[in-house]
């Protein structure tokens, strides 16, 4: 049952939460949200279908069905992950399983934009940090971090870690330009009369 209790908009300067480690580099798309899901109506579902072939397939207990990672906020991965397909239903689906932010090695250019575009940080970390980090998370499981977004730090009690991020991404996510639909709800006056101002969506004399 997908974890998702509320989506992101308006600026977005940190996210708090419980991580979960995912191993593995080059996680595509297809592993994230298998393409037999693409064809629902809307996103609502996908929370309960992402990583749906891997949980089934592995002898382990994957991540995403261990107790002690239920509630977890921050996605930790390694290299290239979200490489593959474009689909958009990828972060869509990890948004609504819960996760409100991504810590990675590296990821995919296309997949990394699709984040950005619903309100999900991807954050670069070194290897030897990353790994620390999952150490940490690993110890304290019930732990929680603070990815601090205008720091560039993840923080958690006495320890901290040096976080990358595109500059612009940065300045999209802090000043809240991220989400264009808010932009669109909050300008409808200057709109409303940008419209007024069009012909063909008013009447004229030719």
């Amino acid at each position: 049952m997908t974890q998702a209790s509320f989506f992101p908009f308006g600026p977005i300067k940190s996210v708090i939460g419980k991580c979960i480690y995912l191993p593995g580099n080059d996680i595509d798309t297809d592993r994230i949200i298998p393409a037999r899901f693409l064809k629902c109506v809307n996103f609502e579902a996908l929370g309960n279908q992402v990583f749906m072939d891997d949980r089934k397939e592995i002898d382990n207990l994957h991540p995403f069905d261990n107790d002690n990672n239920k509630n977890a906020s921050i996605l930790i991965v390694d290299k290239n992950f979200g490489c593959g397909s474009s689909r958009e239903h990828a972060p869509q689906a990890l948004m609504r399983w819960g996760i409100r932010a991504i810590i990675g090695q590296s990821f995919a250019e296309i997949f990394y934009g699709n984040c950005l575009s619903i309100g999900i940080p991807c954050v670069t970390m070194s290897e030897p940090n990353i790994k620390s980090l999952i150490y940490k998370v690993n110890t304290f499981k019930q732990l929680l971090f603070n990815i601090d977004i205008q720091s560039k730090k993840i923080i958690a009690e006495e320890d901290s870690w040096p976080l990358k991020i595109e500059k612009e991404s940065r300045k999209m996510l802090t000043s809240g330009a991220w989400d264009a639909t808010s932009i669109l709800i909050n300008g409808k006056e200057k709109i409303n009369i940008t419209m007024k101002k069009i012909p063909y969506l008013n009447s004229f004399i030719i």
